[in-house]
């Protein structure tokens, strides 16, 4: 079972720049667009990263934590466990690099992103939360083969994540704020660790849902602490804490979490699809739902839209007006 690291409050920008270098040629450089709304507090821009290959931004991380493994590390393969997006990300890294892939998804993980991981050649073990939890917690399974790849607390997926706050910056030097969808911290810090060292005014913001907001819980105890978790249609963020070793960088980078309604991202989900032609999947669409209430104040705000696998009769409930049960 793999060690738990020590992590540095900010991953250096060099280091991010290196992850940009490393995954040019597998990740897609994803443009902003303007939310099609009329706004009173500013302009809201989105940044599409459900249009990478994989359906999401976990590409990133994924393909510069295995660009920067030897062939020692790689010779028996990797594994991670996920609800689905960072093991597409994975998956899909792994298959072009011909090594081995297997994952262990929680019981409630959807199949829209389960079909993907198998058709990118990754191997599916499901558990229940509770054991999927502990093992994001202790960073490894005893007897599975392979070196484990955390999907949230390891430097070089967060550098690998940064590379989105390098393409912000570029695009938008004058940002004030950015949304990210909170699941471990992993893409929030990345991106803020790369616009504090480019834009040091610029506020990073996560976006939560209040049926599982252990960030928002850990801001007001200014510590971690457990929260309840209720299973939503909002599968890619949420947990019952924050992980310990992520806090100390949430902490000293991330502006505050906003919290948001189930309601809320189904009608911020609806107006993605109707007004700017996006699909999205609950978790990217939290942080519009902030946006559009206000929470990271006015200015030019940008929207990480995280990823889109959603399940198709989830899509046609929203479409309906509906929150998917």
């Amino acid at each position: 079972m793999s060690s738990v690291t020590l992590l540095p409050d900010i991953i250096p920008l060099s280091d991010i720049k290196a992850a940009q270098t490393r995954i040019k040629e597998h990740v897609l450089r994803l443009p902003l667009i303007p939310l099609n709304v009329e706004w009173e507090g500013g302009k809201i821009y989105l940044k599409l990263e459900n249009l990478q290959p994989n359906g999401c931004f976990k590409i990133r991380g994924a393909c510069n934590a295995i660009g920067c493994l030897s062939e020692d590390d790689l010779a028996q393969g990797v594994y991670t466990a996920s609800a689905g997006n960072f093991a597409q990300g994975l998956a899909y890294c792994t298959r072009k690099f011909g090594v081995p892939c297997n994952v262990l998804v929680p019981d409630h993980a959807p199949e829209a992103k389960l079909a993907n991981v198998r058709r990118l050649g990754g191997e599916i073990h499901k558990v229940t939360f509770d054991e999927w939890w502990e093992i994001i917690k202790s960073h490894g399974r005893e007897g599975m083969p392979g070196r484990f790849v955390h999907p949230v607390s390891d430097c070089a997926v967060i550098a690998g994540n940064g590379t989105i706050g390098v393409e912000i910056f570029e695009d938008l030097p004058d940002v004030d704020a950015v949304i990210v969808p909170y699941g471990g911290g992993g893409l929030s810090c990345g991106i803020a660790s790369a616009l504090k060292q480019l834009q040091p005014s610029c506020k990073v913001f996560a976006s939560e849902v209040e049926t599982a907001a252990p960030l928002d819980a850990a801001f007001r105890n200014d510590n971690v602490t457990e929260c309840s978790y209720t299973p939503t249609f909002i599968d890619g963020i949420g947990s019952k804490s924050v992980l310990e070793e992520m806090w100390p960088m949430v902490k000293n980078l991330i502006s505050g979490s906003l919290v948001v309604t189930v309601e809320d991202i189904a009608r911020a989900l609806k107006i993605l699809i109707e007004r700017n032609h996006v699909v999205a999947e609950g978790a990217g669409a939290s942080s519009v739902a902030a946006a559009l209430a206000g929470k990271a104040g006015k200015g030019n705000i940008v929207c990480v839209i995280s990823g889109g696998n959603i399940d198709t009769h989830k899509l046609v409930d929203i479409l309906q007006g509906k929150v998917p049960q």
